[in-house]
């Protein structure tokens, strides 16, 4: 009886202890995204896979931006506004270390901005930081920066990926092998296949539950689909629409449904006959099923906008009902344009899937008014050269990607061609507003203005389309900044 209770006792600890293991080991994660970073420094490259591998694990900025596109405190704790809205004094986190054990201070923010305004800078967003006057180290833990005129963005500005803060000693090798001040720290870069991150069990703030990250580079759908479906990986950010439905209905997943920065837009020339006429382009907005739209290009995975703004946004405000999908509105107005039989134009697309979808689906919706369109395929070379630079083209479909961009509308030069004095005027003072009420009502005045005005058929946001692991939380639902941030993410049982 001895000998039988002891094996069992044996047993029961040995199953406890392979229990426990199996708890343990639920603090790695693996996640699949579309496309290898060609570097690993965000302050010296454009593309959007360096961000999602690095912002917010790896590399930190003095603030940081949270789902909801709120500025958040990052590196600095705090900070004033001098009453001109020209002096930032920041207060730094103490304490914090890089990677390589070196120290973090005062120091290094003078660098990483004197860095990115440097006249060889690699810095893919430089124009942004080009308000900046100076940068000084008032001690090691305190930092004034200085621009030449205010500017209401600043803030969001420093969040991104192109301003986290870099070392000195580092910053020439952060390209191959990236150290930051982050929760997660670089392990190894296996070209092709993967990345991995370790939790930098130092980190100066709350330590993140996962202790490994494993960036996997997946970007065939069905490959990526059976990874997923074979426990291969954990998760992925964004998983192609037609696809979802596997995975909503299988209990093993959770499908994760926000917002991008992505306002896929039906982009006009303005300065080109008939567009220049506010008629033609109100019509052509009246003439749009923005539902129909969503559900024959993102399988209803995509949210309807009706101006240039992302839903998620806290300045964001609903306009789709400016001008709501309505043929006889539409062929009313063409005939107060003097077009009552319609007209003709070309729709340039670039190759990806929504835009040449949609230009398909809008064709028709367009034809239903007597507006016959010409879908001419281009291949992003010949876009960037015949519609974004030389303005060469009537209507294009194409998603402005880049954060609270709406600005561009006040130039004039742009590849719209809108030319609005009193639009001009307000952005203007929405740049150089800091008050977060005041910049709120600008931002909702300037929406209204471009949607009453129809600049752009304003069709839908992309959309996010997280698939994950069931028992995962704390992943982003939406995209209001580039990145898979790590810090939230956690194993539930």
């Amino acid at each position: 009886m001895l000998k039988v209770l002891t094996v069992l006792s044996l047993a029961l600890v040995m199953n406890a202890a392979l229990a426990g293991a199996a708890l343990a080991q639920q603090t790695q994660v693996r996640i699949a995204v579309a496309l290898e970073p060609p570097t690993l420094d965000p302050t010296a490259n454009a593309a959007e896979a360096v961000d999602i591998v690095v912002y917010q694990n790896v590399f930190e900025g003095l603030t940081r931006i949270d789902e909801n596109g709120t500025v958040q405190p990052g590196l600095a704790t705090e900070w004033t506004i001098s009453e001109d809205g020209l002096t930032y004094t920041f207060t730094l986190a103490e304490g914090v270390t890089f990677h390589d054990g070196s120290a973090f201070d005062a120091e290094d923010v003078t660098f990483a901005f004197e860095r990115i305004v440097a006249e060889d800078s690699l810095n893919a967003q430089k124009a942004l930081y080009e308000p900046i006057e100076s940068v000084t180290a008032v001690d090691p833990h305190t930092v004034e920066i200085t621009l030449k005129r205010p500017t209401g963005t600043f803030l969001f500005d420093i969040g991104r990926p192109d301003a986290v803060i870099v070392a000195p000693e580092s910053a020439e090798n952060n390209a191959r092998v990236p150290i930051g001040t982050g929760p997660f720290a670089f392990v190894q870069w296996d070209r092709g296949s993967r990345v991995i991150l370790e939790r930098n069990d130092v980190y100066w703030g709350e330590r993140p539950a996962l202790t490994r990250a494993t960036y996997l580079f997946i970007g065939d759908t069905a490959t990526l689909t059976n990874a997923l479906l074979a426990g291969d990986v954990d998760g992925t950010n964004n998983m192609a629409a037609e696809v979802l439905d596997v995975f909503a209905a299988d209990p093993r997943f959770k499908v994760l449904v926000g917002t991008t920065e992505g306002e896929v837009i039906l982009a006009t020339n303005n300065a080109r006959e008939p567009f220049d006429n506010p008629k033609v382009r109100q019509a052509m907005a009246h003439a749009i099923d923005r539902h129909a739209l969503i559900e024959g290009v993102t399988y209803g995975y995509s949210q309807p906008i009706g101006s240039h703004f992302a839903p998620h946004n806290p300045y964001y405000v609903d306009l789709t009902g400016t001008y709501p999908h309505d043929l006889d509105a539409a062929k009313a107005l063409l005939a107060e344009a003097g077009l009552p039989d319609g007209f003709s134009a070309t729709l340039k697309l670039p190759p990806v899937a929504y835009a040449r979808m949609s230009g398909q689906i809008l064709a028709s919706q367009f034809a239903e008014v007597g507006i016959e369109l010409e879908l001419i395929n281009v291949e992003w070379a010949q876009w960037l050269e015949d519609v974004f630079t030389n303005h060469d083209y009537d209507l294009s479909i194409v998603a402005h990607v880049e954060p609270f961009d709406i600005g561009i509308y006040a130039d004039p030069d742009y590849y719209f061609g809108y030319d609005n004095p009193e639009f001009a005027a307000l952005i203007e003072t929405l740049n150089a507003t800091t008050d977060d009420a005041e910049r709120k009502d600008l931002a909702i005045e300037a929406q209204r203005i471009l949607a009453e005005d129809a600049v752009n058929g304003y069709l839908f946001e992309l959309a996010q389309t997280g698939v994950w692991d069931a028992r995962l939380e704390g992943m982003w639902q939406n995209s209001p900044i580039e990145g898979v941030v790590l810090r939230d993410i956690r194993w539930v049982e």
